[in-house]
């Protein structure tokens, strides 16, 4: 099979590879994909390029999470109805803290899990599916994790980002109130086209008076937050008293120190989001609201470019560079 690997990390052009490996064989339990088109995550990119001392967790890397294609063959103690099947996959490719799968998704073929292959929406296409793994069941962890968002007000920072489009839009299902963050005029447009009731340009505004003024002095029951490191202060300043951040990434600043009784006063709670941890009865609930957001229209990926599989190493650059309105996916 043709796909791309690196053995060292370091800058995309200069460690990833194109070329060919043996085909992989659906051991018991696992079923093996043709893979038609496979996303990129901030997580893979930091990975490749060994990011806060991120070390080489096996010796050969095909890098990527997430992808989705169609089922080719079954091992042992699978279903064989399922050949033939269009499927998503998460986790394909290793996470953070645990030595995880050496084999990802930037590969013609790849055998998983038969769990870790999810029937893809009649409604979505393969690249559309191959941003559900990360993107989508991040924001749905991020907006459901404590229940419902039933006439709750929901500041998604970030809103116009892979994650956080999902998540205005899933809030917006979940009959909530949802002001969303962005930092241009383009950002603005693509979150009010996922459905924000509300935006706040971050560079050109007070983010927290602003909320504060929405909220008539009340500030939002929970923040989705994309960088806490870079937010926390704005974050307890806009929230509301026992509401809840739910943050997903700290890129900025991995080790942030915050002030505790700003918090403490709001009797704030602070979730942490770790896609690669969902618990399987959370996943298994994210995987069918996925699937019914999608048939109902209520849930639509954006992509901002393809690239082709010869192409990866600009496909890395571009995540890298940030910015996009949308998910960045190889073709295969």
């Amino acid at each position: 099979m043709r796909c791309a690997f690196y053995t060292r990390t370091g800058p995309a052009a200069d460690v990833l590879v194109i070329g060919e490996r043996p085909d992989p064989v659906a051991g018991p339990g696992e079923v093996l994909v043709r893979v038609r088109a496979s996303g990129i995550n901030p997580a893979d990119v930091k990975r490749r390029a060994g990011w806060n001392g991120m070390a080489m967790q096996h010796p050969l890397v095909i890098p990527h999470c997430d992808g989705a294609g169609e089922i080719v063959a079954v091992g042992d103690r699978v279903d064989p109805s399922r050949v033939g099947e269009r499927v998503w996959m998460w986790n394909a490719q290793g996470g953070y803290g645990t030595a995880g799968r050496a084999f990802g998704t930037a590969a013609e073929l790849i055998a998983l899990p038969a769990e870790q292959a999810v029937q893809l929406p009649d409604a979505m296409s393969f690249e559309a599916g191959a941003c559900l793994g990360v993107p989508a069941m991040t924001a749905y962890r991020a907006v459901f994790a404590d229940g419902t968002v039933e006439g709750q007000t929901v500041l998604v920072a970030g809103a116009a980002g892979a994650v956080g489009h999902c998540a205005v839009q899933m809030a917006k299902a979940g009959r909530a109130r949802v002001i969303g963050t962005v930092s241009n005029p383009a950002a603005a447009e693509h979150a009010r086209a996922g459905g924000a009731d509300e935006i706040i340009d971050r560079r050109q505004e007070d983010v927290a008076a602003h909320v504060l003024d929405l909220t008539v002095g009340k500030g939002v029951d929970r923040v989705i937050e994309v960088d806490f490191g870079a937010n926390h202060a704005v974050d307890v300043a806009a929230l509301k008293v026992n509401g809840t951040i739910a943050s997903y990434s700290s890129t900025s600043d991995p080790k942030p120190v915050f002030d505790y009784y700003a918090f403490a006063n709001k009797g704030a709670n602070l979730r942490v989001i770790q896609g690669f941890a969902i618990p399987k009865a959370e996943r298994l609930e994210g995987e069918l609201r996925i699937a019914e957001l999608a048939a109902q229209g209520d849930l639509r990926v954006a992509i901002a470019r393809t690239f082709p599989l010869e192409d990866i190493a600009d496909a890395h650059r571009a995540v890298e560079a940030g910015g996009n309105l949308g998910n960045i996916v190889v073709t295969l």
